[in-house]
Parts: C-alpha cells; structure tokens; sequence
C-alpha cells in the first residue's frame, strides 16, 4: 500500500467531476470534493500521494475496511458466473445472503426483502407496516436520519428534512432520550427513561392509537449524534407498541454488522422489533445492498396477499455475493469481537481521556467503534461549540477542527458539533491510537473557541 503520486490524472479526474457530476446535499459551486486514487483497509490517498487514516468509514459503512480480497474476488467470481438477473427468480447469492443475515437477526426475523439501500428498505417497511395495520401515521424522533427518499425524508428529523417535507406525509415526531441534553429536564438515566416513555405514550394518545401504524427509531442514532438509549427504553418502547398494536420498526442502517461490537445494536438490549433495516455494513459498501428483515406476523400477512412493492435490482447478484463474503470474512477473522474489543480497550478510554484534558469535549458516547464526541463552548452551560444547522462563519469552529485533523492525515466525520469516531470494524489497535493522537492535536484548535 504505497500510494504513487499522479496529479495529471488527478486534475482531469477533478475536472470531469466538476463539470459533470452533481453532488448530494451541496451548493454545486462552493464544494471542492478531494480526488481519490485509491483505497486499502482503514486508509484511503488522493493523487498527490498524500493518505489519509478513514474515521468515517466512508459514510458509515465500509465496515471490514477497503479492498479486503476476499470480498473482491467474491465479486468477481459472480460476475463471471452470473452477474445479474432478474429478482423473481431463486438465486444463489441470494439466496444464501438471505439465510447468513436471518441466522444473525433477533428473534423471528426470518425473512428478508433486498433493496438498493437504507432509504428505500425504509420506505418499505414503512409501507408494510402501513398494510399490515392498516393505519396512516408513523412516529419517528426529531435527532434522527432514516434516508433521503420520500417517505423516510419526511421521518428524518435532522434539517435535511425542512426543504423536502411534504407536510402531509403522515409523520409524527416526538423526543427521544438524549440525557446530555435532556428535553425532559432529567437529572437521571432512569428518569430520561421513564419521561421520555410517558412523552412517547401522551403522543400516541393524542394522536389517536388507532392510526398509529408504526414508530421508527434508530437503534442508537447515527449521524445525529450516537445516543446510546438508556436501559429500558427500547424494552419501554416494545411494551408500548404491542399495548397498541403498533408495529415497532428498529432502522439498523448504519449500526449493524458489527458496527457496535455486536451483529446488530438490538442485541445489546434484548429487544426484538417487527420489522429491521438495514444496507451500509452488510456488505461493507462494495455493491449497494439494503433490506428490511420481517417478522413472522407481518409475513403472513403477505402471504396470500400480494405485496404491491418491488425493485428491479433486488437482491442482485453481485450485492449478494458480496454480502455472502462480508458476512464469512466476519465471522472468520472474528471483526464482530474486534470492533467491541477496540471500543473497551482503546477507543473508549483513549476518547475519555481526551475529554479530560480538552475542555471543548462536551461528552463522550458510544460503543464499539461507534463514537462521538460533543463539542461545547464551555462546558459548565453546554453550549454547542457551534450552533445547530450553523453554516458559514458561525461553522467556523468546526471547519478548523476538521482542516486540522485533515491536514495531519486524519479524515473525520463531523455533523454539526460533533466528530464522530466510526473507523472499520476491523482498525487496527495501532490505526485506533494513530487517529486518537490526531484527534488529540485537532481538538487544541477547537480549544481555542472555548469560554
């Protein structure tokens, strides 16, 4: 892995992207996306040879890291047997990825529908909640992100949602638990608990449980800001779901696969929900692959019922493939015990401490090798080192703690005030603590904008 600078090759590749490629959530004109030449394991280099350690995991999803050569020549192999076909039909890598998932979801989620990607496994288990209840209403939380469709923008409750919500989507949102900043004035774990259930159960009185059909959560919110839930409230939630027969739908997305220490975060809490997704990890993001994983009852529903949704590329065979050979590297090279493993012994602590001689560092959360890192203006009030949604000059502070980290090799995930710490399952003790000491240099610079 020696990257060999090509900054002709470089230029023409920005140029191209610059006059042709139209780019997600950005004004056109006022980004400057690097080039990359390529990429291996935890690391990834642009075209002046310079490499860059990836505390992002791309977005969130490169999970077994870049390039691994087993998930590669998996892919190859099905190309060359058969790269694609049809979703009607029984496949092989279909198949096969359906049985290796259904074997690692909870409970009696035994069923698998592919998608494309989180966002559409979200519209669809939207959608079969809706027939399977047959009720109108979905509930989600306000710090949330289920994807940029129709349907799961408007559940999004982060700011993507504001231009694209429709107004009549039939969403909900109410307050999730976030003790750090408690919209329930909580001194308490507990007490965030039980407020945030009875807040959750008024909302679903006042709308009328009767049209409720769904209610979404993130097992532990990602992009939002990694809010582990306190103990009881996914079982709180459970309880009030089948109370009022609503089927409860946990959005696994980007906290599956390993990415919390565990095959999927609902195995920290015991908690199985009606319907699952997921996409990111499940094959480490090598060929877009998504679903939703079902649960007995609301299979039998569409038993002999037809299901009116569909895509032609479900379950394609080069996704599946790959999501076959994810899913065995996983197992073989234990990266499920390793992402737990460096989030108690090197991620965790190193992290913590961090928080304690940095005094823009709010608060510490996270499992595995999903972290974050809050960053306050002063940390007796907790005034976010930026404000929310802020752009421009009011971002500032987070803009020069991102070119810092960037500038010594480190290329972090940052979301408002926050940075957070999601490496590949699989990083390396030596990359854990590399990027820690980069984190230590770049949080000096936010420093400088404390009180």
């Amino acid at each position: 892995m020696t990257p060999q600078p090509n900054p002709q090759v470089g230029a023409a590749v920005k140029a191209a992207d610059r006059a042709h490629v139209f780019h997600s959530w950005s004004a056109q004109e006022l980004i400057d996306p690097l080039a990359v030449a390529g990429a291996e394991g935890s690391y990834f280099w642009d075209y002046e040879g310079k490499r860059y350690l990836d505390f992002t995991s791309g977005l969130v999803f490169t999970n077994i890291g870049y390039q691994h050569p087993k998930v590669v020549a998996a892919i190859q192999e099905q190309a060359a047997t058969l790269s694609t076909f049809a979703p009607a039909f029984a496949v092989e890598a279909r198949s096969e990825a359906a049985r290796l998932i259904a074997e690692r979801t909870p409970g009696d989620l035994d069923k698998i529908f592919f998608t494309n990607g989180g966002a559409e496994a979200v519209e669809n288990a939207t959608r079969m909640a809706r027939l399977h209840t047959g009720r109108p209403k979905v509930l989600s939380a306000y710090r949330s992100y289920h994807g940029a469709t129709s349907t799961a923008i408007n559940l999004t409750g982060d700011p993507r949602r504001w231009p694209n919500d429709s107004g009549a989507a039939g969403v909900v949102h109410f307050w999730a638990p976030f003790l750090y900043r408690s919209p329930f004035h909580s001194d308490s774990e507990q007490q965030e608990c039980e407020r945030a259930l009875q807040h959750l159960e008024d909302t679903i009185a006042f709308e009328g449980p009767g049209t409720v059909a769904a209610i979404i959560l993130e097992t532990i919110p990602g992009t939002a800001g990694i809010m582990t839930p306190p103990p009881g409230y996914l079982a709180g939630v459970r309880a009030l779901c089948d109370q009022y027969g609503i089927v409860f739908i946990l959005d696994e997305v980007m906290a599956g696969f390993g990415r919390t220490g565990k095959w999927f975060a609902a195995d920290h809490y015991d908690v199985t929900p009606d319907l699952m997704t997921f996409a990111k990890g499940v094959n480490s993001g090598y060929v877009p692959l998504g679903g939703v994983a079902i649960s007995s009852a609301i299979a039998e529903t569409f038993a002999r019922r037809p299901y009116p949704g569909g895509l032609t590329y479900s379950g394609h065979p080069l996704a599946c493939a790959a999501a076959v050979a994810t899913i065995n590297v996983m197992e073989e090279e234990g990266i499920v015990e390793q992402a737990a493993r460096i989030g108690e012994t090197v991620l965790g602590p190193g992290l913590r401490e961090l928080a304690a001689r940095h005094p823009s560092v709010g608060e510490v959360r996270g499992t595995g090798v999903f972290w974050a890192l809050e960053l306050v203006k002063d940390r007796e009030t907790r005034e976010p080192l930026v404000p929310y949604n802020a752009a421009g000059e009011a971002n500032g502070p987070m803009v020069a703690f991102g070119a810092a980290a960037k500038a010594r090799g480190l290329w972090p995930f940052i979301n408002m005030n926050r940075t957070h710490v999601v490496p590949p399952c699989n990083v390396s003790e030596e990359e854990a603590k590399e990027g820690l000491a980069v984190l230590d240099e770049a949080l000096s610079v936010a420093d400088e904008y404390t009180v």
